[in-house]
């Protein structure tokens, strides 16, 4: 698996491309986003960790550039005190994101749980009629991780394909934002985690949105959760 580490402080870069390396990643670490781009242009990336803070482009963009392309998982570093960071890079299309200071055996256990995620969807299983939801105009394949909606094929991160899915194979039903949160995150949820559930759903609605740039296939219940019609 192949990792980008991208932070302007040397020391943690090469912290985190240490302890990647001592559990078999080949690690990619740069202190300029300049470099990370040039280097996903010839490599084939499995992950990205991205500091918000760097010279020139920074986390923000380079996540823009990542996600006009490809899917796979990206964690964002973000100072502790900046908790608009964090609702900024959901909404651009982070995965997850880790508080600075942070303790490196938890990123590591973050880096595992988006790998996992991501790699099953990539990896050729035989398909069966629970691998298949098709009903209103939508077509979820979660073998090949194919979203297909009113004709039209989107791209979904990872974890927006899980929020999906748990809401389609519950349909008319009400899911909870913790239900949500526990079952795709797989974290345990805590008061901020319904702003997360929150932004991922907002994202989810522009990418299914139709000419009038609105999308009520996922409803909100306020005060309850989230659903889709049957």
């Amino acid at each position: 698996m192949n990792i980008l580490v991208v932070d302007d402080e040397k020391e943690i870069a090469d912290v985190i491309a240490l302890y990647l390396q001592s559990d078999q990643y080949t690690v990619y670490p740069f202190y300029t986003g300049e470099e990370a781009l040039e280097c996903m242009k010839t490599t084939k990336i499995d992950l990205a960790i991205l500091d918000v803070m760097l010279p020139g482009i920074d986390g923000f963009e380079i996540l823009k550039k990542i996600r006009e392309r490809y899917t796979f998982p990206v964690i964002m570093l973000t100072a502790k005190t900046e908790y608009i960071d964090k609702i900024t890079g959901l909404t651009l299309g982070a995965d997850d994101y880790i508080l600075k200071p942070f303790n490196p055996l938890e990123l590591i256990a973050r880096v595992k749980a988006q790998l996992r995620r991501y790699t099953q969807y990539n990896e050729g299983t035989r398909i069966d009629s629970g691998d298949i939801i098709d009903f209103a105009g939508l077509q979820l394949n979660r073998e090949s991780h194919e979203c297909v909606y009113n004709e039209k094929q989107l791209t979904l991160t990872p974890i927006e394909f899980d929020l999906l899915w748990m809401l389609c194979e519950n349909r008319g039903k009400v899911i909870s934002s913790e239900e949500l949160f526990e079952n795709v995150w797989k974290e345990k949820y805590y008061k901020n985690s319904n702003n997360t559930v929150m932004v991922h759903i907002r994202h989810l609605r522009e990418k299914m949105s139709g000419p009038t740039g609105k999308s009520d296939f996922i409803k909100t219940v306020w005060g309850v959760g989230y659903k889709v019609e049957e």
